[in-house]
């Protein structure tokens, strides 16, 4: 087996691991579990997808959100939606949200580019679809730096 990554998040890696253990019809329905595990939106993005960011790259509607506390790790919080209709893409953002949610900025920014191909998941789903989480992961960092910078320059001041 590949390494699955001592580079990736605790959390992210045990995800991994566990798609890693199955077979790939297996790897399907643990997808489908995680995207029935995500979480709702908080009201104050409810009915705002204006407020959220669109993710162009995945096939289905997807809209992120994420948000930088101001604590010295700048934890990361990270808001998804997408239909129940598109449970791949909603699969996708459950494991980001599992592996990142409440995660320090920097742990969230030093996650590999290469990351969502660690889930064994390529031969399961199509490459258009792989493109999506990509995209997801590579939103999520972009808008972590983006805060996190704001943040530190608010605190500065």
């Amino acid at each position: 087996m590949a390494d699955l990554g001592t580079d990736l998040p605790e959390a992210m890696a045990e995800l991994a691991a566990d798609f890693h253990a199955v077979g790939e019809k297996d790897r399907l329905q643990l997808l489908l579990e995680l995207s029935q595990e995500l979480p709702g939106l908080p009201e104050r993005y409810a009915g705002r997808l204006d407020q959220m960011e669109r993710v162009d790259e995945c096939q289905s509607p997807l809209f992120l959100a994420v948000e930088v506390d101001d604590d010295p790790d700048r934890t990361v919080h990270l808001f998804f939606d997408a239909p129940p209709e598109a449970p791949t893409t909603r699969g996708f953002a459950g494991i980001l949200h599992e592996s990142l949610d409440g995660l320090p900025a920097d742990e969230v920014l030093a996650v590999p580019d290469d990351a969502p191909y660690r889930f064994a998941l390529a031969d399961a789903v199509s490459p258009l679809r792989m493109r999506g989480m990509v995209g997801m992961l590579a939103r999520i960092k972009r808008q972590v730096r983006l805060r996190r910078q704001a943040a530190d320059a608010a605190a500065g001041s």
